[in-house]
């Protein structure tokens, strides 16, 4: 079945032809600059491939196990770098997923499996999570979701949109559902290292031997323009089915954004950026929650971890208000939640740095909903 696309994508295309003045909801870190990595990089460095493995360089390779907190659990041969998360997730659904197969899914969460699920003739059940209840995922509901035709289970933590936070023990719950009928269980955990109170939840990798833990250097540290993501799975049929299915797609990676990315992921270094990165998170986080508290038309649960969160607006359909929103004379960015199935809500995020301009795009903000009747 042909591919179609996703309200979130479509949304973005529609948009694309203006750059907007301002922008809210920036889903990734302040992004870096080539200079910061420049000397540490060999100018000698052939731009082939990388000439070691087809998974990916080896030390990156390491570093990722070391990243995701799975030293002693897996090693770099349950790993393959991949062109971003998105890439990791579309090899374990194309190898996984045939037409009949059960795929298991929160809603709103990454809709990517939406698209791929319907374009395998894969059948799609969504477990809801309800704003009024915190965005929480009933567990119970997840589990009676499962049956013995589930084929998949796909989450993401932190959750992708809402800043759901999974806890140990959510996961654990999660893993014995997915192992009572033999369902792989897929986590994209591209937000991890985002968390606003307490520590990274744990990589389902390590959890689960069904477990696939998807990750990638572009959300927590801004360098999205690598294409540099991974999967880990202690399946080692599944990481060498993917390789080969890549063979069919990017074929191998980029080996510029192999070498940075080995470069960021380094402990010395990500330490810090990370901390730099929650840093500067958290205090436009706390800027973004005051200004919702003070908007009577709009409300949230304040994201656990990540960098976007869905805000309730009342009183308005909210792809109409974003595409006024855009218009001059306000000129202002934000993604509806119609692109999640959402269309009461709004996603408004705090990445990006001083180039989003948020100060003045929440200023923007507050004009256009004053507009409303």
């Amino acid at each position: 079945m042909k591919v179609t696309i996703h309200k979130l994508f479509e949304y973005l295309l529609s948009t694309a032809s203006a750059p907007p003045d301002c922008v809210l909801g920036f889903s990734l870190s302040q992004p870096p600059t080539l200079s910061a990595f420049l000397g540490d990089l060999d100018p000698n460095l052939p731009l082939d491939w990388n000439g070691v493995s087809f998974q990916g360089l080896p030390r990156l390779r390491e570093h990722v196990i070391v990243q995701a907190g799975l030293s002693g659990i897996c090693t770099p041969q349950d790993v393959l770098i991949t062109a971003g998360a998105a890439e990791a997730n579309y090899l374990c659904f194309r190898q996984l997923l045939e037409p009949g197969d059960e795929v298991v899914t929160a809603s709103p969460d990454w809709p990517q499996i939406g698209v791929m699920a319907q374009a395998i003739g894969a059948d799609l059940k969504t477990v809801r999570l309800e704003g009024s209840k915190g965005w929480h995922l009933d567990l119970d509901a997840l589990c009676a979701a499962v049956t013995p035709r589930t084929k998949l289970i796909f989450l993401s933590n932190p959750n992708n949109p809402t800043g759901l936070l999974y806890t140990a023990a959510d996961l654990a719950r999660i893993a014995a559902i997915a192992e009572r009928v033999g369902a792989w269980l897929l986590v994209d955990e591209v937000y991890a290292g985002l968390e606003w109170q307490g520590a990274r939840a744990p990589s389902i990798a390590g959890i689960y031997p069904r477990g696939i833990s998807t990750g990638s250097v572009s959300k927590a540290l801004g360098l999205q323009g690598l294409r540099t993501g991974w999967m880990i799975c202690r399946d080692p049929g599944l990481i060498r089915d993917a390789v080969i299915l890549r063979e069919n797609s990017s074929e191998i990676m980029n080996i510029l954004g192999e070498h940075i990315a080995e470069i960021a992921l380094r402990p010395e270094r990500l330490a810090p950026a990370l901390a730099q990165a929650r840093a500067e998170g958290l205090a436009n986080l706390d800027h973004l929650d005051r200004f919702i508290a003070a908007q009577p038309r709009l409300s949230w649960t304040r994201p656990q971890a990540g960098l976007i969160g869905l805000v309730r607006l009342e009183g308005e359909e909210a792809e109409g208000f974003a595409r006024r929103l855009l218009a001059p004379p306000f000129r202002t960015f934000l993604l509806p939640g119609s692109a999640y199935d959402q269309p009461q809500h709004i996603r408004l995020g705090v990445g990006g740095g001083a180039a989003v301009r948020l100060d003045e795009g929440l200023k923007r903000l507050a004009q256009a909903l004053a507009t409303l009747p």
